[in-house]
């Protein structure tokens, strides 16, 4: 996929802990996990795609209008770090893409005549099951 919008660090913070889970002796000595926030709102980005990332339904982005990532999956920061900020470039990305503009169409002539022959055979099929005793 093509990068859209290229994504400005120095608008991004970011701020290191100790990752969760198992991870040995080093677990407790080492802040390997990388929390990263941007503020959409203060952000470089155009106006459209800052509204279009602010109405994704995403858990990552809080009422407050800042994307909130976590990054533990590497043994090393800095590696989690270009992890965090990979996956905050494909949000971006994803909301760079303005959607296409639905244009209102009629149906064709054949078309209504085509829904309206299935159903009159839908009918017909339904019809000939019943039986002539009334249920009750």
């Amino acid at each position: 996929m093509v990068t859209v919008w290229t994504l400005d660090e120095r608008e991004v913070r970011i701020s290191a802990m100790r990752a969760q889970g198992a991870g040995g002796q080093n677990v407790n000595k080492v802040s390997s996990a990388v929390h990263l926030r941007y503020d959409v709102a203060a952000s470089s980005l155009p106006e459209a795609v800052k509204e279009r990332l602010l109405r994704l339904r995403d858990a990552r982005i809080t009422d407050a209008g800042e994307v909130l990532i976590k990054a533990q999956r590497y043994r090393t920061q800095q590696a989690n770090r270009l992890d965090a900020l990979a996956r905050l470039q494909a949000l971006i990305d994803r909301a760079a893409i303005a959607p296409a503009v639905r244009r209102a169409t009629r149906p064709t002539r054949a078309s209504r005549e085509r829904r309206l022959t299935d159903k009159r055979q839908r009918g017909a099929l339904k019809a000939s099951r019943a039986s002539g005793e009334n249920f009750e």
